[in-house]
């Protein structure tokens, strides 16, 4: 399966959505599991479904809505995934990054990512939202960098630094807003596998020792295309559930939905505030 999207599939993309809206988004905002209402609430919204964009891989997931929604969120031009691609829906990285690439080649200059994430650090409980300040791409490791293939010199370099994948600016902007809100903000590193069945055990431990403290089935891949693109990021897990190291109980999509419904709140008050500061 051909794993590199080229630029003229990225662009064809991108032109569709362009002649459907009339606005310059300036971030682009991608909602994981169970953290779909916040497009609900965009102003002056336009819908494009992924099903209706030339070669656009469809979302798949329960939880997923799967469509664009552009428009204003707090007076800021925003352009909303309503749902991501995964690696684990049989898509290559290059189909599940489209998105991002897509942002690029409409000009959008920084992107906010959300994810359900199990709880790795003893100390986060279900319902905690946690600031990615680095990530650990075991997905990459192993050969699944979706910069693999032709490099697209017209977006960025052949090998990109990836010393601050997430913002500091921005980082430091979301705890202003979340002291501010009288939030607590976990903080920490985002370790991403592909999924999708969920971890063992003894995969909990090796993701604790290896320093990670929250772990998830996304996030990585867009980020690196991201910065590949120079855009800035911030990132946000939602901490669906509590790391089982010691195979006592299971987990289940279900309950990551449930999460959803409290963390939901707390994720969109931070974008908010971090849209209001922008």
């Amino acid at each position: 399966m051909q794993n590199f999207i080229s630029l003229e599939q990225i662009d064809s993309v991108a032109q569709t959505i362009r002649k459907q809206i009339s606005i310059q988004p300036i971030v682009g905002i991608i909602l994981g599991s169970g953290l779909n209402g916040l497009a609900d609430s965009v102003q002056n919204a336009v819908y494009i479904p992924y099903g209706d964009l030339p070669n656009f891989p469809v979302s798949t997931v329960h939880g997923h809505a799967g469509r664009f929604v552009i428009g204003e969120l707090e007076g800021k031009p925003v352009f909303v995934m309503q749902g991501r691609i995964h690696y684990y829906e049989g898509y290559t990285m290059g189909q599940v990054t489209l998105p991002v690439r897509v942002m690029q080649r409409l000009g959008i200059p920084s992107m906010i990512v959300t994810n359900a994430a199990g709880g790795v650090h003893p100390d986060f409980e279900p319902g905690d939202v946690m600031l990615i300040t680095d990530q650990l791409n075991l997905m990459g490791m192993s050969g699944l960098n979706p910069l693999m293939g032709p490099n697209l010199d017209e977006i960025g370099p052949r090998f990109p630094d990836m010393s601050q994948p997430y913002d500091r600016a921005y980082c430091d902007l979301a705890r202003k807003v979340a002291k501010e809100s009288g939030l607590t903000l976990r903080e920490g590193i985002y370790a991403g596998l592909s999924g999708p069945s969920f971890e063992s055990p003894a995969d909990l431990r090796f993701l604790r020792l290896a320093g990670a403290d929250a772990v998830g089935m996304s996030t990585v891949p867009e980020v690196i295309i991201a910065r590949h693109g120079d855009m800035r990021v911030l990132g946000l897990s939602g901490v669906s559930n509590k790391a089982n190291l010691d195979g006592s109980t299971i987990t289940t999509h279900e309950e990551v939905i449930e999460a959803g419904k409290v963390i939901t709140p707390k994720v969109e008050k931070i974008i908010r505030g971090v849209l209001r500061g922008l």
